[in-house]
């Protein structure tokens, strides 16, 4: 019943999708509008006791001692000891046309031994992008991501205290370099590629311009004509096609969660007319140990014996049941549904049907 009411909502949300149209943006990239990833290493300062243990964790005392010189204490032939700082990586994404003062998120981790950020505040950390460069500067509290308590003999965490965020918390000082406006050409790149939604996303940009400005490259590029458009700007241009609709073409896909027995199949599934049994064997142990003793007044000592009872046995299964043809995801689903097995069964019924060369989609197992 359960595995019955998952695929009726999947078929109904299938159903919707595949009727609806999606806007452009949605669905493509537009070339050189992308974001850069950042990355830089930092001291959160401010813990309650939960930061590194300096002699499990030394870059900790390095960058604390680097810190403290540049601002003109001398630590140098000190001992360390505390316990509320913490060595972190901090990560960052800088968006497309992100501008010198702009404030982006920041993502923060610890690296050492910490037991929690919670309270923690970064200082001052600059953030460098692939090519090495100082793009962003962090600095700020750190809002953790969990919580953790800790006694003598126990402890209990929730969720992950040695990560957390800080919101705006990088002010970027320096911009990637990309001219939109120079650009006489600009490839749509498609996020799934697939020749049915590039011929689609062709047709509808020519058919808003009134003539061709479009072309389809390949199943995932679509190359648009900025002069041809006749826009002042490529900027104009991609404001023009980015919201129009767009029926993506998709192919046949089941995906499959093992972990949580979760099946998610697409409307365009479709499984060749196949027989299938399904069934599995019992194992079980019993264990019943019996004491022996000695007779009375007769020397030994009393003895345990293992006694095992093992058996296999058969489950009666489904038998051999006959799944039509199916014609459309209905069809499909209530072949399936007739079955009458739990999520997990019909994982395994699914691999065998794709051995089988039945499944007429993509199998996609997690």
């Amino acid at each position: 019943m359960r595995i019955a009411l998952w695929l009726g909502l999947f078929l109904a949300l299938a159903c919707h999708t595949a009727s609806a149209q999606i806007r452009l943006k949605d669905l493509v990239e537009f070339d050189g509008v992308r974001g850069n990833d950042l990355i830089g290493y930092g001291l959160v300062v401010g813990l309650d006791g939960t930061g590194d243990g300096l002699r499990n964790a030394p870059f900790t005392e390095d960058i604390m001692t680097n810190i403290l010189e540049r601002l003109g204490v001398n630590v140098t032939g000190e001992q360390f000891r505390p316990r509320n700082v913490a060595a972190v990586l901090v990560t960052a994404t800088l968006p497309a046309f992100a501008r010198t003062g702009s404030r982006i998120d920041v993502t923060v981790s610890a690296i050492g031994d910490a037991n929690s950020l919670f309270g923690g505040t970064l200082v001052m950390t600059p953030l460098n992008g692939a090519d090495g460069q100082i793009y962003a500067v962090a600095q700020g509290a750190v809002i953790a991501g969990g919580v953790a308590a800790r006694g003598d003999a126990a402890q209990v965490v929730e969720g992950v205290p040695t990560s957390g965020t800080i919101p705006g918390g990088a002010r970027v000082e320096r911009e990637v370099d990309f001219q939109l406006a120079s650009l006489s050409r600009v490839r749509l790149a498609l996020r799934q590629a697939d020749f049915t939604t590039a011929l689609h996303i062709e047709r509808a940009i020519n058919a808003h311009f009134g003539q061709a400005v479009a072309a389809m490259q390949d199943a995932g590029t679509v190359v648009l004509d900025i002069a041809a458009t006749r826009a002042p700007t490529a900027a104009h241009a991609l404001s023009r096609i980015e919201n129009l609709p767009i029926a993506p073409g998709t192919r046949a896909r089941v995906v499959i969660d093992q972990r949580s027995g979760t099946i998610v199949m697409g409307e365009d599934v479709r499984i060749s007319r196949v027989a299938v049994a399904q069934g599995g064997l019992t194992l079980r142990v019993d264990e019943t140990p019996q004491a022996i003793q000695p007779n009375p007044f007769s020397p030994g000592e009393t003895v345990v014996v293992p006694r095992t009872n093992a058996q296999i046995a058969p489950e009666p299964g489904i038998g051999l049941a006959e799944l039509q043809g199916g014609t459309s995801l209905a069809q499909v689903v209530a072949g399936l549904n007739a079955l009458g097995v739990g999520p997990r069964d019909m994982i395994d019924i699914l691999n065998t049907i794709n051995a089988a060369g039945a499944l007429h989609a993509d199998l996609v197992v997690h």
